[in-house]
């Protein structure tokens, strides 16, 4: 059966809505009243980026789309972030930088859902940059650009007063130093060019190394012991040796470079790449018992570092703070609180994890061990891999119903599955059972809802 031809959204118009979408979610960073984003609001702001984007030529936007998603985050930048900052000295904008650090990455995480469609498949074929390095490029060329300068003041006037014997905010100055490891998009550079080379001027001095270690303790991987080896297999071209203790913990970037040119000596056709997912690191955890060494992986490490500035976080602040994708948080959080060693304390205390949960350091945690390993529970990485073939295909499926239905109003069901099956028969072959599926879905949510006198006929709710 042939379909409908549908109505062609010109660019203006489909811009306009998306507007409102960026405008409401602008509101609620600003801590305006502002209700949150409904599963209907989500839905509508999808599929608007869904249709714009497979429309016929010339009505295919993808491209300005792509082009608009930047420019969003550059208008936003200019005339709500950099105003804030510029108002803001020392210690109150370092405060203000990490708000609006944790308030971007917000911002890129729900743009990109709302353009997931453009992400996908259009960027993916144009070997464009995805959408979310995109979001946090802007934040690097246009804030880290004009504030690193009154930043790095601002630090070193912070460690300053620390030597002098004056008590700190420590967790800020770690906040705001990792800000410029995140803000590299993976490397080391902007980091390096900006506050390594103050830190590590006087390499003599180990009190100054030793006041100043805390500050990169949780921003950098545990290598320590390979980076240890390698500069003492480079003492003599190096000129000097840093001894590394435990309480030194500055000096692990370092050694993650020095392991690099080390390694590139010996080989010329391998590349070496850190894979963070798979190291491990052993903490001193102190509980109200004893002290226990937690043998855990380095994303584990980097979420129980959290608790050190904080006595309670919620799910959404980790997952802003950890940067990492909601499944690999879960499996985190899942391994400290639910499994058998439970370091961290879960409200409520069930053994699933869940958006509205809140976690809190387990100070009297006890085992009879003195060194324990926390594993990971096993990731089916095939499962995964089809788990998420089939979610994208849920959104698309509900997005082909809701935009045939919000055409037509009324229609019956066979109908609706033949143009729904036209719709999507481009991007893959649609099952017929998992139509019937996302109706009933869109049903109990009030989406659509069948006639009463005819219960194969389904009428769209506005």
């Amino acid at each position: 059966m042939a379909g409908q031809e549908r109505r062609t959204i010109d660019l203006e118009e489909g811009w306009a809505f998306m507007q409102k979408g960026i405008t409401k979610l602008k509101n609620i960073l600003e801590g305006k009243p502002e209700p949150q984003f409904s599963s209907e609001d989500y839905m509508m702001l999808y599929t608007t980026i869904y249709n714009m984007c497979t429309q016929k030529p010339p009505h295919d936007y993808s491209q300005q789309l792509y082009d608009k998603y930047r420019e969003s985050f550059e208008e936003y930048i200019t005339s709500m972030v950099l105003p804030s900052l510029r108002d803001k000295h020392d210690e109150f904008m370092l405060r203000e930088l990490v708000k609006r650090w944790s308030n971007h990455k917000i911002m890129v995480r729900w743009l990109s859902r709302f353009f997931f469609y453009l992400d996908r498949y259009f960027i993916s074929r144009r070997s464009l940059i995805p959408l979310e390095q995109v979001g946090l490029t802007c934040f690097r060329d246009l804030i880290y650009q004009e504030i690193k300068g009154q930043v790095k003041g601002a630090v070193i006037a912070l460690i300053d007063k620390e030597r002098e014997g004056e008590q700190i905010d420590r967790a800020l100055l770690k906040n705001v130093l990792g800000i410029f490891v995140e803000i590299g998009l993976g490397s080391m550079e902007c980091y390096e060019n900006d506050f390594e080379d103050f830190l590590l001027k006087d390499t003599t001095d180990y009190y100054s190394l030793k006041a100043q270690s805390w500050i990169l303790e949780d921003s950098c991987p545990d290598y320590m012991i390979k980076a240890e080896e390698c500069l003492k297999k480079e003492k003599e071209r190096v000129g000097h040796y840093l001894h590394i203790s435990s309480e030194q913990k500055l000096l692990e970037v370092k050694c993650v470079e020095v392991f690099k040119e080390f390694y590139q000596t010996r080989t010329k056709h391998r590349k070496l790449t850190w894979i963070y997912s798979l190291g491990t690191c052993n903490i001193n955890a102190k509980f109200e018992a004893k002290t226990i060494e937690l043998i855990v992986t380095t994303y584990q490490a980097a979420l129980l570092l959290l608790f050190n500035g904080s006595d309670r976080l919620t799910y959404s602040e980790i997952v802003t703070q950890l940067n990492l994708s909601d499944d690999d948080v879960v499996r985190l959080l899942h391994s400290l609180s639910c499994a058998k060693y439970k370091i961290l304390n879960k409200e409520p205390a069930n053994r699933s994890i869940s958006p509205n949960d809140v976690f809190e350091f387990n100070s009297k945690f006890t085992d009879r061990m003195r060194r324990i390993k926390i594993p990971l529970p096993p990731v089916d990485e095939k499962k995964k891999v089809v788990e998420d073939v089939d979610k994208d295909r849920r959104y698309a499926i509900d997005a082909s119903i809701v935009r045939i239905m919000k055409s037509r109003k009324v229609m019956g069901h066979q109908q609706l599955v033949a143009e729904c099956v036209e719709q999507l028969s481009r991007m893959f072959k649609p099952d017929f059972k998992a139509i019937k599926k996302r109706i009933e879905d869109l049903i109990t949510r009030d989406y659509l809802e069948r006639e009463k006198d005819n219960a194969n006929v389904y009428r769209y709710l506005a």
